[in-house]
């Protein structure tokens, strides 16, 4: 299936929801420290309710270390900087999807290493800056499920 990965989150009740989102979409998730949070914080099990036991979380102490387990697989950012809509990509299983921190986005390192071509982004209304970041991992996986006609589900 797919994978979401998570650069730095700073918010546990946005990972606890997105926890929640791939334990039901079937996705993998990846999250790249340092997290703004433990993963044992109440606010984050709240969130991702019961969904912790149902979900696939890896952890990783750095993006260059999350980056080699992902050798071989297109990661994709996920952005405001991106200048493609989400819906207008193909995806294919094994593909990444990478969002950045609540705070800062993706540093500048982490974006330009990503391929112009595999920088997308959602669109919002003018001089508006961001979505909530649970909301946009949610509409672009179900972009990528649904182009799999959502296999695996019922």
């Amino acid at each position: 299936m797919f994978h979401i990965a998570l650069f730095e989150p700073r918010l546990p009740p946005n990972t606890g929801n997105i926890i929640r989102l791939v334990a039901n979409n079937g996705f993998n998730l990846h999250l790249i420290e340092p997290l703004g949070f433990d993963l044992e914080e109440k606010n984050l099990r709240r969130a991702g309710l019961d969904y912790h036991d149902l979900a696939n979380v890896s952890k990783y102490p750095n993006y260059q270390e999350f980056k080699n387990n992902m050798a071989g697989r297109k990661i994709f950012a996920c952005t405001t900087k991106g200048k493609q809509f989400y819906d207008k990509k193909i995806y294919q299983p094994g593909d990444v999807f990478l969002f950045g921190s609540e705070t800062s986005g993706l540093p500048t390192e982490v974006f330009d290493s990503i391929p112009h071509d595999q920088r997308i982004r959602i669109p919002m209304m003018p001089n508006n800056r961001s979505l909530n970041l649970s909301n946009a991992v949610a509409i672009i996986s179900y972009e990528a499920w649904r182009q799999q006609n959502f296999h695996g589900g019922n």
